[in-house]
């Protein structure tokens, strides 16, 4: 997979990034759609009689799954994938899901975790429209698979942490390498988290800003090589990718493809 360029407003997260520590993230197994990581019963006497309440039962690990980075449709052979990166972002992000929803289109959207803490509204929205979760770091750092164990650690769990808590409880599915700079760590430190690493095979080039005619062409010329298609909903001016969207959508539907999600 090739990797993207350096992205300077990218450097705007990192300082935030060096300063976080890893946790332990708190997990429950759940689906695309979950609610919030909640709701346990509480057991014990009844508040009017005075007696404290016992505290909830920790809630299980998610379910491990699979290292190998995915790239197949959960739709089939004609099954297509459209994943959203780098958001979300105020003016983008509102106007990518307009279009998904005009579309009746379902979206995997990989956001950088700070991102999503600054826009908790943006993150919900997402999941409130069925859309996917998934986890692309705290820092955007293409070269993470130069970096030791422990800061991609930091990296891949900070941001599952962020995201999940601004979703409402809803955790990413998916774990995505800035770039495709996955190593075998990350791989399975994600997979054992429930995130399955995910690819694409259909780089639209829209971070490049090349015109909408030139994104939709890429995607007709490169659907060949696969269904997981890639776009941008942050990182500057993503007014192409939408014009771009509305074009290659139903261009989509046209040629016999179905929306779904990458494999899990």
């Amino acid at each position: 997979m090739a990797r993207h360029g350096g992205r300077g407003w990218y450097g705007q997260v990192v300082a935030a990034a060096l300063g976080i520590t890893a946790v332990t993230v708190a997990a429950s197994l759940w689906t695309a759609q979950a609610g919030p990581v909640d709701g346990h019963a509480k057991a014990g006497t009844s508040a009017r009689h005075g007696a404290p309440k016992a505290a909830p039962a920790p809630a299980p690990a998610p379910a491990s799954v699979s290292a190998e980075i995915a790239h197949a449709s959960d739709r089939g052979t004609r099954g297509v994938n459209i994943t959203i990166d780098d958001g979300p972002d105020p003016v983008w992000t509102p106007k990518v899901l307009q279009v998904l929803k005009e579309y009746g289109v379902k979206a995997t959207f990989c956001m950088i975790g700070p991102q999503a803490q600054a826009h908790p509204d943006l993150v919900k929205a997402v999941v409130a429209a069925g859309h996917r979760l998934c986890d692309h770091t705290v820092s955007h750092d293409v070269t993470m698979d130069t970096k030791s164990e422990a800061y991609q650690s930091r990296q891949i769990l900070d941001a599952e942490r962020m995201i999940t808590e601004a979703s409402g409880g809803v955790r990413p599915l998916y774990y995505r390498a800035p770039g495709g700079a996955f190593t075998p760590y990350s791989r399975k430190l994600a997979a054992s988290h429930g995130m399955r690493p995910l690819g694409w095979n259909v780089d639209s080039k829209d971070f490049e800003r090349p015109g909408t005619a030139a994104i939709v062409a890429t995607v007709k010329e490169e659907m060949p090589n696969g269904p997981t298609i890639l776009f941008h909903d942050a990182g500057g001016d993503r007014s192409e990718t939408v014009a771009a969207l509305r074009e290659v959508l139903p261009w989509l539907k046209e040629q016999g493809y179905s929306f779904g999600f990458p494999v899990r």
